[in-house]
């Protein structure tokens, strides 16, 4: 594979055109189609999506939103942190390292990172460094999320924690 180019996905009608060929694929909660919906406005640049195009094709994407530290209770010390939702490959494109590249991208940003693996998705996840975080219930909701850390951080451990 060659160097694979990731890109930040305008919110304009066009993209909206190219998520509609995800949602011919996977589980309904992986669409990022009503996502995008919501944020409709024509080429807004702050837009959390990112790409893979391969020609005109869209094949790969993941939504990518910054967190800030004072809603941090995974990482020690508290910090800016990323959540990483509704990564999708296409299913022809899939196991081809594009996954993969889009990780290595928010990666990049050397922050933390949270995600929720969707159905049959943690061994990809575990494969790309991350590890489950300490169940928390009033924080986590009943979710089971995954988190990577950079050199020098760690997973944040209460004291409630450490008593359960």
């Amino acid at each position: 594979m060659d160097k694979v180019k990731v890109e930040k996905l305008l919110i304009n009608y066009k993209t909206l055109e190219k998520f509609k060929h995800f949602k011919e694929y996977g589980n309904q909660e992986l669409s990022m189609l009503e996502d995008l919906e919501n944020n409709l406005v024509e080429n807004q640049s702050d837009s959390p999506f990112y790409g893979i195009y391969i020609g005109d094709s869209l094949i790969a994407r993941m939504s990518l939103y910054k967190v800030n530290r004072k809603y941090d209770f995974y990482f020690d010390p508290p910090q800016d942190y990323l959540t990483l939702w509704k990564l999708e490959v296409l299913p022809e494109y899939q196991g081809k390292g594009y996954g993969k590249a889009l990780v290595d991208f928010a990666k990049s940003y050397q922050l933390p990172i949270k995600t929720n693996p969707r159905i049959n998705s943690y061994a990809f996840w575990e494969k790309m460094g991350f590890q489950k975080a300490q169940y928390k219930m009033e924080r986590d909701l009943g979710e089971n999320p995954l988190i990577w850390m950079p050199v020098g951080v760690k997973e944040n451990h209460t004291k409630e924690q450490d008593e359960a």
